[in-house]
């Protein structure tokens, strides 16, 4: 993947962005976000968008469709690689005090394809740090979903600082982000910002050691939950990332993602 790509991916991993980087390269790598716009290739069926479809193929040792992001100042990433167990295809994520990612674009409005369904499945959870600050800002699976900056729904404040970035880059920063996480200790249900941007809304949708090992199967609202969260009507859909890291804690951690699915109309309940 080209460097463009590389730290345009960043957008789905904002806390790492802000926090692995010196201020200079802060600054920098923020704007550089800007540059780049993808278009994804999805397949469609009934209404839904199968982002890891059962013939899902790898393109340069990735998924087809996905991008791979790392970071200048980490030099351990985690190990993202799809595999397949029976017709299910599936990434299987392996970090040992590391962190990476991978993300799938998107541009889609978050009024019709309003649910995120996947499963998930991990050996165990981190057993180390506290989730709501910086130092234990480390989970087994996450899944991301980010919203892209709309400046007719914006604040004054939030026109001028990001309308001068993209007068010199071209491009708007997204809004902000979703996480949905599978944490060591913090109960199923609890939200609350991310300890580096409150940008970055968290989500805690499983918990603990007891559904370790076997696949577990989600479904959320992204449309209520960012409402919820924001407190405004969403912006348009800008793409979806997974995540393993262990790079604050220094812990270990294998996970397993699955049957990603957008879909047009709500077919589950939140939990």
């Amino acid at each position: 993947m080209g460097l463009k790509s590389k730290i345009r991916a960043m957008v789905f991993l904002i806390p790492w962005a802000y926090r692995k980087a010196g201020r200079r390269l802060r600054v920098f790598g923020a704007a550089l976000i800007l540059l780049i716009g993808l278009t994804a290739v999805f397949s469609h069926a009934g209404g839904e968008i199968t982002l890891l479809p059962k013939d899902q193929q790898e393109v340069g040792g990735l998924p087809k469709g996905w991008q791979a992001l790392t970071f200048p100042k980490i030099s351990r990433h985690t190990q993202y690689r799809l595999i397949h167990e029976g017709e299910r295809s599936v990434i299987r994520a392996e970090s040992r005090q590391s962190a990476s990612g991978m993300y799938r674009p998107l541009d889609l409005n978050p009024k019709e394809y309003t649910t995120l369904s996947w499963c998930w499945k991990i050996d165990r959870v981190i057993n180390k740090g506290d989730e709501t600050k910086k130092g234990g800002d480390d989970y087994a699976a996450r899944i991301y979903v980010t919203f892209k900056y709309d400046p007719s729904h914006a604040t004054f404040l939030e026109r001028t600082k990001l309308g001068a970035i993209k007068m010199f880059y071209g491009e708007y920063p997204p809004k902000g982000a979703l996480n949905y996480v599978w944490a060591g200790h913090l109960p199923i249900g609890k939200r609350f910002s991310n300890p580096y941007t409150d940008r970055s809304k968290m989500v805690v949708v499983e918990s603990g050691n007891a559904k370790a090992t076997r696949w577990v199967c989600e479904a959320r609202n992204l449309y209520d939950d960012y409402k919820q969260l924001f407190g405004e009507e969403p912006p348009t859909l800008y793409g979806i990332a997974v995540m393993t890291d262990t790079d604050n804690t220094g812990d270990e951690a294998i996970a397993y993602y699955a049957d990603l699915v957008l879909h047009a109309e709500r077919k589950e309940k939140n939990r």
